[in-house]
């Protein structure tokens, strides 16, 4: 797990080294334990590593194989490449380090760029070829490691962050009228290529690629989910099946030359994980949990379901209890931990937890995407059958529709419906014949990828911290996409997961009611909270900005309790975020 950047130039200059030194030095917090650079030609790669596979310098990066005339810089892990390195050594490639980055190297040069289709894991790396100049990117099929870019018509830079780039140079900071349509309406997901900013891009998973020593770039997806239900099987024989998936899927994310421990919230996904690992043999397992102060009658914490899991499975657990006053503080450094603006109220609970537990081990499993995966949410179990699809995805998922949206912005910022044609336009394409079975795979494909993966990479690696989500393996993804919808959603959702999860873990934790990572004060916002927002809105640089209707402001800080999402989040502190964001970016 780590920060890449790079540079490449379309002329008969050689890159500009200063900005791309800032944009490397900018995710020293993704990678504190070592940085390098390699230029050649018109090409440029820049890294900051952390330490998880092969701990000597012979796993540094960039990584050069002169012999092969390939420089990789990549981010994330390659879960089987013990056994890739198997195969290519038996095709005669020699190696002369024990990382997952020089089996990307090989495998590139003996598959190609079809390589990405032999890698189980996350990744977001760049090859540049010598002999030819071009320029590889890649990432995985899910989006769990990120990857951003900006060109302009003599020049291409990338990094993994957004504000990356922007300590790089990056001039045009306007808005994004699409992103921020997505922002405001799409519960906060951005779908890739866009971002907040109209200069930068991000790179769509499961897509390569392919950069022209002239500044040609062609791109294909090398991976789709097909949501084909598999009819054959009982709802017994998809509980045998996916209880083997899900311990393979946690097995391999046991490989490190460190220490993995368990972000574990109480729910059924992170005990899960812990009972597998458990029942894998592992013992002495590091886990972690985070709670809040209650607000009114909204509780803060779920302490209770993760020391069920904790004492059944004998784990060295860590409570982390954040008082209501340590949140202001760390809001700043949260936020200029953000990548792109994320509004969940989660979010800082994740920071602070990360904080803490990066003090112990320096990789994690987590829970994220099950929900996604396995049809967890409320608004599932509705889209069976429905004959409305769009309409009714909208209506449970959206912050708020096209009117309100024109309500809350500055008219020059009003363009299309572009979140509702979007979600139709994804409705629309082949794969996915059932109405529920088009929500979920637009929320695994995009809204996962955009919301709850994103927050969690950026809010581990902002402590040297790196998190593997193995509900996120795609072979487990794929087997959960062939299972009938009825036995996800059944029962409130995620029906054969629970089933399969009885086999494993205390019923007390699956049969619970289902809880969020919940952090009420950013919810409800009260006291410091409600000053700071108004002194973040009232400021003279959100006034100049322009981006929100001073009487849609008022509004909402006229009665901030009132106004909350579908998903019962606050639209106050939405707006809020974003401009926050934007400011402590520089924008």
């Amino acid at each position: 797990m780590c920060g890449i950047a790079g540079a490449i130039r379309f002329d008969d200059h050689e890159p500009e080294l200063t900005g791309l030194l800032k944009t490397v030095a900018a995710m020293h917090r993704r990678g504190p334990d070592g940085d390098g650079l390699v230029a050649h030609g018109g090409i440029a790669l820049g890294h900051r590593r952390l330490k998880i596979i092969d701990l000597s310098e012979r796993g540094a990066q960039p990584m050069v194989d002169s012999e092969l005339g390939l420089t990789l810089a990549f981010n994330g892990c390659i879960y089987n490449h013990r056994e890739l390195r198997r195969e290519l050594e038996g095709k005669g490639y020699r190696f002369f380090s024990s990382s997952d980055t020089e089996v990307i190297l090989k495998g590139y040069h003996a598959w190609g760029d079809d390589c990405v289709k032999r890698f189980n894991g996350m990744f977001a790396f760049a090859i540049a070829e010598r002999d030819s100049g071009r320029v590889i990117l890649a990432r995985d099929r899910l989006g769990i490691k990120p990857l951003y870019y900006h060109t302009d018509d003599k020049a291409f830079y990338f990094a993994s962050s957004l504000p990356a780039l922007l300590a790089g140079g990056v001039s045009d900071r306007s808005i994004d009228p699409v992103a921020l349509h997505h922002y405001m309406t799409f519960h906060s997901v951005v779908p890739a290529p866009h971002t907040m900013l109209k200069s930068v891009r991000k790179l769509p998973p499961a897509t390569v690629m392919v950069i022209q020593p002239d500044g040609h770039r062609q791109e294909r997806r090398y991976w789709e989910l097909d949501y084909a239900p598999d009819e054959s099987r009982s709802f017994e024989e998809w509980q045998d099946v996916l209880l083997k998936a899900l311990r393979e899927a946690v097995q391999r994310r046991l490989v490190a030359d460190v220490p993995v421990g368990v972000l574990l919230s109480g729910g059924l996904d992170s005990s899960l994980i812990v009972g597998l690992l458990a029942e894998a043999g592992q013992t002495g397992l590091e886990t972690f949990s985070v709670g809040f102060e209650s607000v009114g009658r909204e509780k803060g914490d779920e302490f209770e379901y993760s020391d069920v899991v904790a004492e059944r499975f004998e784990t060295r657990h860590h409570k982390l209890f954040v008082d209501s006053n340590e949140l202001l503080p760390a809001l700043a450094d949260c936020v200029a931990a953000m990548s792109e603006p994320m509004v969940s109220h989660d979010v800082i609970g994740f920071y602070l937890l990360s904080r803490e537990v990066a003090k112990r081990v320096k990789v994690v499993q987590s829970g994220q995407g099950a929900d996604e995966v396995f049809g967890g949410y409320h608004w599932y179990p509705p889209m069976v059958g429905s004959r409305h699809p769009v309409a009714d995805y909208a209506r449970v998922f959206f912050d708020r529709d096209h009117a309100e949206f024109a309500e809350a912005v500055m008219p020059e910022l009003v363009g299309d419906d572009y979140s509702r044609r979007f979600v139709h336009d994804h409705f629309a394409m082949p794969g996915a014949s059932l109405s529920v079975d088009m929500a979920l795979r637009l929320d695994t494909t995009i809204m996962l990828v955009d919301d709850p993966v994103k927050r969690v990479d950026n809010m581990t690696m902002a402590w040297g911290l790196e998190a593997r989500v193995p509900f996120l393996d795609h072979e487990l993804v794929e087997l959960a996409a062939r299972i009938p919808a009825e036995y996800k959603v059944k029962g409130g959702g995620k029906h054969v997961l629970k089933e399969t999860a009885r086999r494993v873990i205390p019923a007390a934790v699956i049969d619970r009611p289902k809880g969020y990572f919940p952090v009420p004060a950013l919810k409800y916002l009260r006291g410091p909270y409600l000053q700071f927002v108004r002194d973040v809105l009232g400021s003279d640089a959100a006034r100049s900005r322009g981006i929100f209707q001073p009487g849609y402001v008022e509004r909402l800080l006229g009665e901030p309790e009132e106004h909350i999402t579908p998903l019962r989040g606050s639209k106050l502190w939405q707006v809020a975020l974003l401009e926050y964001w934007l400011q402590t970016h520089g924008v």
